[in-house]
């Protein structure tokens, strides 16, 4: 036996979607009820272990040998919950070695392809595709059941109560496997880089690793968010007057009959009145926005997955975010944290965690803000443990300069790294030195840095808050001017890459530039990246675009969370590039940590967060040291990281 194919239909009182499946696995009442395989592309066999099939010893031993590769369409599912059966069966704990596990959603995500069998399958036009009955066996089967009178008050369905469903089940179950093979077999071309696998692998243990949660801290969190929102409404109804102080007509009447007249009641527009207006009217306003605050809901994603080991798993998808390969967040949605500018976060921390409710309130003022900035803190570190944190500074400035060739970019982040105060320097035609950290030409060159590498304009620098910061409107286009005349490399870069792409695709052919290689071939447009990695954009066709001119669309994962056919052009896919590359400048480095001995428990964008033995020579100093080596496909990229050591997870 060379590889095995493998599906299985499971049970679980645990919402797998809002838990995760290591919460689900972790259930006392998880089973597995079905498990389909094909050895080495052979005809599918299935276990109905629902029905006391036993698993054979050559499957059971095949599981754990690491010889045999084992492949699923999302294999992280079979493997957590085969691991955790396997524990059960024989009253030890077994964790299935993800060596020996190949995904084929990885694969499809590879090239590009969603992250879903069925819409694989339909993309790829597969003659077999996913049974539809599908969706309606796994909530019949699958999860508990609500008990009436008509079911005799049964919790659970199982197989007895549908003989006829659940042999359509055992069919859906084996046309899995033959879908999940199928796609392997339209996909053979393409198998998954030896690196990639590998970076797969770490994730893979990265998220068996999980984080621990200071469980005291979230349920405290959560019964102060409780008693400040009950507080909080009485208030409001006390002011209002109204039925519903949180009805959008009710208080937009409300406000009208006091000489306000509002268009929309979202957070930007309440916030921008509370600053014009006084008295009751602004107090309802503000309580508006308190009431409307969302920092409780991380804490109770927290509770809902965390584990009976005390810690969160599967916070990581890999390839999630399939255009850059980047990670996508799961369950917590730990890209995804509030920032903390607290003055005091552990004093905050301590009195969330000692249910000192009117103390924060007094202290602090605006709790709702308050949990929002301290839901990172939830996270720490095992006993004896501390979190060395650490992140690439500027990376993707430093990305984008090193592809375009921008020297005197370059020349900055190889020395000081003050990219603001150059950028500003640059486009004002002003000394260095002149520019001061609180200089309003700073801010117009930080404003411009984040707005303009991708081809921003004045929509860009709006939405990075350019008004907010003081820059009148007038100003927006010439700072747009200014920044692309101090930038004409970055310039030429992103029209390079525009030519390049579009060239590749109407040619039938294969160009480059900048050290990319850009080629068409069978339906798909492949990017290889300095890595060697392959960014890649299914179908692709030229069209008119939005800007009156050829160019290049394609197939992918729309802002409509849908497939469809995407508007695309050179700064948008140098923005890809630049963040594909940063993604694996940042995998590169947590390869180099996980060899150097680190335990990797998160990760984010350009940060990585090692849980380290106290007392030990396991040091910031040597993360920085080890992420800030750049692989020989970087060369001459300046690479910097920064770091500092802590006691529950912060941003420093």
């Amino acid at each position: 036996m060379k590889t095995m194919s493998l599906d299985i239909e499971t049970y679980s009182d645990i919402d797998l979607g809002k838990c995760g499946v290591y919460r689900y696995a972790d259930s006392p009442n998880f089973d597995i009820l079905l498990f389909a395989y094909s050895i080495d592309g052979g005809p599918v066999e299935l276990i109905d272990l629902a029905r006391g099939e036993q698993l054979p010893p050559e499957v059971i031993e095949s599981l754990k040998d690491t010889t045999v590769i084992k492949t699923a369409f999302n294999a992280n599912f079979e493997r957590i919950c085969l691991s955790r059966y396997l524990s059960r069966k024989f009253n030890r704990t077994i964790v299935l070695n993800p060596d020996s596990w190949s995904c084929s959603m990885t694969q499809a995500a590879l090239l590009g392809l969603p992250l879903s069998l069925d819409n694989v399958g339909k993309v790829l036009g597969l003659e077999d595709q996913k049974l539809s009955e599908g969706k309606t066996l796994i909530r019949y089967f699958c999860i508990p059941c609500k008990p009436t009178a008509a079911n005799g008050g049964r919790t659970r369905n199982r197989p007895v109560d549908a003989p006829e469903k659940w042999e359509l089940f055992k069919k859906y179950n084996i046309r899995d496997v033959e879908v999940e093979l199928a796609i392997r077999e339209k996909l053979a071309s393409y198998p998954i880089p030896e690196n990639e696998q590998t970076i797969y692998i770490l994730d893979q243990k990265i998220n068996d690793r999980g984080l621990l949660v200071d469980m005291d801290m979230v349920n405290e969190a959560i019964s102060c968010d409780r008693q400040f929102t009950v507080a909080a409404t009485e208030r409001a109804y006390e002011l209002t007057g109204l039925e519903n102080p949180n009805s959008v007509a009710q208080l937009k009447d409300w406000l009208a009959e006091r000489g306000v007249e509002v268009e929309s009641l979202s957070k930007k527009a309440v916030s921008e009145l509370v600053e014009e207006t006084e008295g009751e009217v602004e107090e309802a306003l503000k309580l508006r926005l308190l009431m409307a605050k969302t920092s409780v809901k991380k804490y109770e994603a927290i509770e809902r997955a965390v584990c009976s080991d005390g810690r969160v798993h599967g916070l990581f998808q890999f390839y999630g975010a399939n255009r850059t390969g980047r990670w996508a967040g799961r369950l917590v949605q730990f890209q995804n944290l509030p920032q903390n500018h607290l003055r005091d976060l552990e004093l905050a921390r301590d009195l969330v965690k000692e249910g000192r409710v009117d103390d924060v309130e007094l202290l602090f003022g605006n709790t709702p803000n308050v949990l929002s900035e301290l839901i990172r803190t939830a996270f720490i570190p095992k006993e004896g443990h501390s979190f060395v944190v650490a992140d690439f500074s500027a990376i993707e400035a430093r990305v984008i300069s090193w592809l375009a060739g921008e020297k005197w970019r370059i020349d900055v982040f190889s020395s000081h790294g003050k990219i603001y105060e150059a950028a500003a320097s640059m486009m004002f035609h002003v000394p260095f030195e002149s520019v001061t950290k609180g200089s309003r030409l700073r801010q117009k060159g930080k404003i411009s840095e984040l707005a303009c590498g991708y081809g921003g304009g004045v929509g860009a620098l709006k939405a990075m808050g350019a008004i907010e910061m003081g820059v009148a409107e007038q100003e927006l286009q010439g700072l747009i001017d200014n920044w692309r005349a101090a930038n004409p490399r970055v310039v030429n870069f992103w029209w390079e890459v525009d030519r390049a792409a579009i060239e590749a695709v109407k040619e039938r052919t294969r160009t480059s530039t900048h050290g990319l290689i850009f080629t068409y071939r069978s339906g798909m447009l492949f990017i290889t990246l300095p890595s060697g990695r392959n960014l890649v954009y299914v179908k692709p066709k030229l069209a008119l675009n939005k800007f009156g001119r050829e160019g290049l669309t394609y197939e992918g994962i729309g802002t409509t969370k849908k497939w469809e056919r995407i508007e695309t052009y050179g700064p948008k896919i140098v923005e890809n590039i630049v963040q594909a590359t940063s993604r694996d400048l940042l995998a590169e480095a947590m390869l180099r940590l996980d060899q150097t001995g680190y335990d990797i428990v998160a990760h984010v964008h350009d940060e990585v967060i090692c849980e380290v033995p106290q007392g030990t020579n396991r040091s910031v100093g040597e993360v920085c040291e080890v992420m800030g080596i750049a692989p020989e496909w970087a060369d001459g990229l300046p690479l910097k990281a920064e770091g500092y050591e802590c006691s529950f997870y912060q941003k420093d």
